[in-house]
Parts: structure tokens; sequence; C-alpha cells
């Protein structure tokens, strides 16, 4: 049969499909956007282990296969393996940990919401046990990896939303000598301000959603570990639960992560910027900045990060601190956009009590510090004049707004 003799409906499907490669190299990723690929001797190979290669997008793609080495590459692990969200990469991290009924997990007490949400409501209906600690304090974590013997310990390099430094160095230590391992979020930080993986961490994890893109229009997750075997694991939970990332996710997440570098040190620079007149502004109760520790937890926070780049995020407590003013805050803004996510090329801003951290119950984020006047930051890359402007007036008008309220309660 030659192809002039087929239906129209046929060569709807047929042509123009399964043509030669290009003899000329692409400068760039192309978006491999097939789901399967055509050749049995290939198939046969691949599903038997005995080669490489792509024969299904659920197990593997071109596009995401070079998303995941640019990513080991720059974290320096020995495997990567991508996902749907940030969320599937934490689950199959912790997954791969090989986490069986009555173990126990200690976590940072300052984790995001949905990821101790993870470890309470889905590892914990499985029978794991989440222990919590303050990873801002070595001899806190100490103690309790002695008292709860864990199998996995689990924190955030710079935690949300108060933004706390990790010292990732003496966690690994503590870890390690207690036979168990490290998962690092490291998310908040990019690779580009610091790679947990040099600091002895077993498994980083990032939402690519964040900082990796950050542009706001892709959605992924990624493990990197410093460990060949996690390869099995993590692979298989890609090929079981079916949490995969896009090729087309892939293509904007690689596109995002070639102007890294550039983009954190534009945050880095106005989060430094914001944070210091933020300081002096007698409408902000405090300011949550890593360059504003106590000098006990400056050599940590100089260890972590990049020399005088301390991220992109700043979190404050309004003088009032209450819901009402902090929504009035949000509200007000002009320029900066009101968002659930962080690590845009735009400046963000989050209310944690009723979005990141909701789940928590009030008495909870009250221990943590995590009040109903706390609104997190996520600082872009405009004119740093034109952030602080629009975080005046806002700051002015939420101000005017919880008076009038008050007045009208008093009368």
């Amino acid at each position: 049969m030659t192809t002039k003799d087929l239906d129209i409906a046929t060569h709807l499907v047929h042509s123009g499909e399964r043509g030669d490669l290009p003899k000329g190299k692409p400068t760039t990723t192309p978006i491999y956007a097939a789901a399967t690929y055509d050749s049995m001797d290939e198939i046969d190979k691949v599903f038997a282990g005995e080669a490489p290669d792509y024969i299904y997008t659920r197990y593997a793609n071109p596009t995401v296969a070079a998303f995941q080495q640019v990513m080991l590459t720059i974290e320096g692990g020995a495997t990567a393996c991508a996902y749907g969200s940030g969320m599937a990469a934490l689950h199959a991290a912790l997954f791969a940990c090989e986490l069986s009924p009555a173990a126990v997990v200690l976590a940072s007490q300052d984790l995001y919401g949905a990821t101790t949400n993870l470890l309470l409501s889905i590892f914990g209906a499985f029978g794991v046990k989440s222990v919590f600690a303050d990873f801002s304090n070595v001899d806190d974590v100490r103690a309790k990896v002695s008292e709860a013997k864990p199998r996995v310990l689990i924190a955030e390099t710079i935690s949300n939303p108060l933004l706390k430094v990790c010292d990732i160095d003496g966690v690994a230590e503590i870890a390690h000598d207690a036979g168990a391992r490290l998962i690092i979020d490291n998310t908040f930080a990019s690779p580009y301000l610091c790679q947990p993986l040099q600091h002895g961490a077993d498994m980083v994890v990032h939402s690519a959603t964040k900082f990796l893109s950050g542009h706001a229009d892709a959605m992924g997750g990624v493990v990197i570990s410093r460990d060949e075997f996690d390869s099995a694991a993590l692979v298989g939970v890609l090929k079981l639960v079916g949490g995969v990332l896009s090729p087309w996710e892939a293509h904007e997440i690689l596109r995002g992560v070639k102007t890294l570098g550039v983009r954190m040190d534009r945050h880095c620079e106005n989060a430094r910027v914001l944070a210091a007149n933020l300081r002096n502004d007698q409408r902000v109760g405090r300011v949550y900045f890593p360059e504003f520790v106590e000098d006990a937890q400056s050599e940590v926070v100089g260890r972590m990060l990049r020399d005088r780049q301390f991220g992109a995020l700043v979190a404050i407590e309004l003088k009032n601190n209450t819901r009402e003013a902090a929504f009035a805050f949000m509200d007000a803004l002009k320029l900066c956009v009101r968002s659930t996510s962080l690590g845009d090329v735009f400046t963000s801003v989050l209310h944690p009590a009723t979005a990141s951290h909701r789940d928590l119950s009030p008495a909870r984020r009250r221990e943590l510090g995590i009040s109903d006047g706390v609104i997190r930051i996520s600082v872009g890359i405009e004119s740093a004049d034109d952030i602080i402007a629009d975080i005046g007036q806002a700051l002015s008008l939420s101000d005017s707004a919880t008076e009038t309220q008050r007045h009208g309660a008093a009368t």
C-alpha cells in the first residue's frame, strides 16, 4: 500500500509523523511531547533494564531528563528524578527512605504546612510516627534524635515562613551518627545560594515551581540524591504512583534555570534593601530576614548561604498584629501580587495563617511564632524603590483601615 492509496482520515493521523531527525543539532533542548517510542528491540531492552532509553514518558522523557541532568550537576548529586510537583518529589524522597510502620521521622517544627500534613496524614496513616524539633537549634535536634531514634530527619534550608537557617553540617553529622538519613528542602534557598548535599544531606528536594522556574507558569518538583542506589526507589515511585513531570513543564523550568543566577542576584539585593527599610518602619513590629539573626546564628547563616546573599524572602509582623490589619495591607497593594506561591520575577505576598499554614491549629501557629499579623514577602526583580513605595503605601492604608475599624467598634 502506498501513501497515495490512503484515505484522508488516515493521512490526518499519520502524515508528518516519525520523520528523520534533523541533521543539525538543536542549540536548546526540544520539547519531546511523545508519550511512546517505536522500536521493539529498544522496548525489550529498556523494559529488561539492559539499556537506558525512552519507551514511555511515565518512565522517562528526554526533555525531563535534560532538567534532571542540570539539577544533578548544580546540586552535585549522583542521581536525580523529577516529578509533577514539589509535594510529589517530597513524598518520593520520604518513600525512598523505606519508612515502615513504627519508623520515626524527626521533622523541623518550621516546615511548610503541607509537608507537615504529608507526614501526619499520609505517612501517619501507615504507622509512621513524626516527631518535631527546632532545627535552628542543633542541641534540640541532638536530644530529639537520641530520644526518638528516627530513621529520617527532614528540614528546610531556609524555613517557611519565618526564614530560620538550618545548620545542615551539624544536623547531617547528628543524623549519620544515629544511622539516619537527612532530607533537605532547598526550595527557599535554591541551589544558587546553597547545595545541601555538599553539607552532608542525603537528599535534596525542590519545588521547581518556585525559583527554578521563576515565572509563575510551570509546576514541578525534583529530588537529587548523593547515592546512586536511591535511583531505583525514586524512579519506582514515579512509575507506580505516576507523579510525572510533563515535558512542557520541564521545558519551561529548564528555561527558567538558565537565568537562575542573575535572577537570584537581583532577588537577594532587593530583599536586603527592603528588609533594611522595613526594619526602620514604625508600622512594622518585627522583620524576619536571615541577615538579622543573633550573633550565635550569624556564623551558620554565613556558612550555609552564598556570601552576603540572604535569600529573596522577607517576613514581617505588623505592629497592629491582627488578621484584619494583614488583610487590609494585602488588599491595598497595587504592584505586589497576592499569590499562594513564591520565587517569581514579580514581588508577591502571602498570609501564612490563612494560606501555607492554615491547617495548623491557631495554638500551634502561636507556638511557632506565626501570628495573624505575619506576612511573607517574596521579593521580585522589579525596581527596589517601586517595591518599597508600594509596600509603604499599603502599610499606610492598612493603618488607616484598622484605626477606622477600632473607632467603629468603640462607638
